[in-house]
């Protein structure tokens, strides 16, 4: 079976988003607490409403839907007197949409389902090993979240495809925009070294997620950290597809070489911020497709709201495989455009992207964003043109502990449309794209 190489993958939990820029507890709340052990029940309940003006699946007019989720389980620790301390957790998630479906045409607005999302244990090792430092050693396994650096190529396993492609052959349940799952199925997990100096990770994971062919891989990273930054190398290799989910696209990954090489930090400069990525693939067929980004970013500490801006370049290859990026430290990474990376593309893949954000704090529980993107198509002749414009303004307003509030509004301007090689329906004006989250959490 083929299907279109899907529109969108992971989304970390919507809570991690909504909390950037203001201060929040975790979601959890304490069962039990002692000296050795802690018992926390997990609960975050997201709703949101959206609507865009203009389509991009070749429907005409545009859509209205709105996306739900519950996450629901326990998570705890357990201190082995002097041999580490043990962790693990266990959650559901159920998640449904209702309405039109979204603008992409990835959900019918006719999902809805209940599944295990979360069910992990784990080992740190404490002082066991003071050569490593606090918790050198950890390892877990289950199904999982795991991510690779600042998620560029693994940030989770979170494509969450309805019904509208592949005749529903791929559905995860509902919630596409909002991306309730994020779990691989299978992983094993071993960490060393901790956070300083020399430390790095192997891993093993398999997905179980048909959008992503179920696929199975390992990767191993090597990292320095100090206090001007962190270094890294990554190697993933591809160990195996489900080919009846996959497309002739996804079949490369089996077998497939992934090496990155990643930097983030300060530098030494106070308030600054930058990071670069350059990753290449070498593919069973020959080809060595690759992806990069270079960024900078500073805060203005003294100034009043306190005010953050940042400009990215990233950069993808024709034949890049966006394997399992994802929004990794909130709007704009690794999904750049809200109407873009979600509904009209193009998704990491065949494009050049100019970024341009600036958020702020008027008071410590809200965040002002604006974030610019000019999004430009490599090869316009033998695919889709999707070179475009967007403007995505949003509040985050975290009303209380439990109750954070965020509205955005995408202004998205493409160059072509779908009578001259683009993809939006009705001309390519300016789409108004609208949305309204509400995350509680507990």
């Amino acid at each position: 079976m083929t299907h279109p190489l899907f529109t969108k993958t992971a989304r970390h939990s919507l809570m991690l988003s909504l909390a950037l820029g203001v201060s929040l507890p975790a979601p959890a709340y304490e069962l039990y607490s002692d000296d050795d052990a802690h018992l926390n029940a997990d609960v975050l309940a997201v709703y949101g409403l959206f609507n865009s003006r203009k389509n991009y699946d070749g429907t005409r007019g545009g859509s209205t839907w709105r996306e739900g989720f519950v996450k629901y389980g326990l998570s705890g620790d357990y201190r082995l007197r002097d041999a580490g301390t043990a962790y693990g957790g266990f959650a559901m998630v159920s998640s449904a949409t209702w309405g039109d479906g979204d603008a992409g045409g990835n959900s019918t607005g006719d999902e809805g389902t209940s599944k295990i999302e979360d069910a992990f244990l784990g080992w740190r090792s404490g002082d066991l090993f003071p050569l490593l430092g606090k918790d050198g050693v950890d390892i877990s396994g289950g199904r999982q979240v795991v991510k690779l650096g600042r998620g560029f190529i693994i940030n989770d396993d979170g494509a969450n495809l309805g019904k509208g492609p592949a005749d529903g052959a791929l559905n995860r349940g509902g919630a596409y925009y909002l991306a309730a799952r994020h779990a691989f199925d299978r992983t094993a997990v071993v960490r060393l070294g901790g956070q300083e100096g020399v430390h790095g990770s192997l891993v093993w994971l398999q997905s179980d997620n048909r959008a992503q062919a179920k696929t199975e891989m390992a990767a191993g990273t090597f990292e320095y950290t100090n206090e001007l930054g962190t270094l890294g190398l990554t190697y993933i290799h591809g160990m195996d597809v489900d080919t009846r989910w996959a497309s002739d696209f996804q079949r490369q990954r089996d077998g497939m070489n992934i090496y990155s090489l990643r930097g983030e930090g300060s530098a030494g400069v106070e308030n600054a911020f930058f990071a670069f990525e350059y990753a290449r693939q070498d593919k069973p067929n020959g080809t060595l497709p690759s992806a990069w980004y270079a960024e900078a970013a500073y805060t203005f500490a003294d100034a009043p709201w306190t005010p953050k801006a940042t400009y990215r370049y990233s950069r993808y290859a024709k034949n890049w495989d966006l394997m399992f990026t994802g929004q990794s430290t909130g709007y704009g990474t690794w999904f750049q455009g809200e109407v873009t990376a979600n509904y009209a593309g193009p998704f990491a893949t065949n494009v050049g992207i100019h970024h341009v954000g600036l958020i702020a704090n008027p008071l410590p529980n809200v965040t002002l964003g604006a974030l610019y993107y000019d999004i430009n198509s490599i090869e316009k002749r033998q695919a889709l043109n999707l070179t475009a414009r967007e403007l995505d303004l949003y509040v985050e307003w975290a009303i209380n502990d439990h109750l954070i509030v965020t509205p955005l509004v995408g202004l998205y301007k493409p160059e072509k449309d779908s009578t001259t090689g683009g993809n939006q329906i009705n001309g390519n004006g300016t789409n108004v794209y609208t949305q309204l989250v509400v995350a509680v959490p507990f």
